[in-house]
């Protein structure tokens, strides 16, 4: 876990399964539990169905929403035909954050070995919004925020991170 931030960020947190309710939703909860106890806010948190057009509807009204910093998915990042998160996010990106999804696999190699290669976790951005997409386990959820995301959310983190270049992101 990191230090509490000096820039709180609004976080949407989007959980994809066909099976998950807010009763059982392990990995959507550890999200919220990360983000909060960083200091930051949580704007929304949805379930939505592994289907490409729901998700990409909900993600489009929070990319719209010039309230919400930061969307955080979790699940339908895998190899099965349900497992649509990442051909929905990917449409909707001005930009993509090529290594985040790489630096995941890195991570996680340690951990799940070989496994990690069924992982598609991408980020990347729109209209300013940073959209970072993980696999559906507690696990998962875990490492990607400690090792990656919360660092890149706090403006303290150096060399460089996320937040301090918020501004800049809609420049022409």
């Amino acid at each position: 876990m990191t230090e509490k931030v000096r820039k709180p960020l609004n976080i949407a947190i989007l959980t994809v399964s066909d099976s998950r309710t807010e009763a059982d939703d392990k990995s959507g909860n550890v999200l919220v539990e990360r983000l909060q106890l960083a200091g930051h806010q949580l704007a929304e948190k949805r379930i939505v169905v592994d289907n490409i057009y729901q998700i990409r509807a909900v993600v489009s009204q929070w990319i719209a929403d010039p309230d919400v910093h930061v969307v955080i998915s979790t699940g339908g990042t895998g190899l099965t035909g349900r497992d649509v998160t990442p051909e929905a996010f990917r449409v909707l990106y001005d930009k993509q954050i090529e290594g985040f999804g790489e630096l995941f696999r890195m991570l996680s190699y340690d951990l799940i070995r070989t496994s990690t290669i069924q992982s598609r976790a991408i980020a990347g951005m729109a209209n300013g919004t940073v959209l970072f997409t993980l696999p559906g386990s507690p696990g998962a959820c875990k490492d990607g925020w400690d090792q990656i995301i919360s660092h890149q959310l706090n403006i303290d983190h150096k060399p460089c991170n996320l937040v301090e270049i918020m501004p800049r992101f809609l420049e022409e």
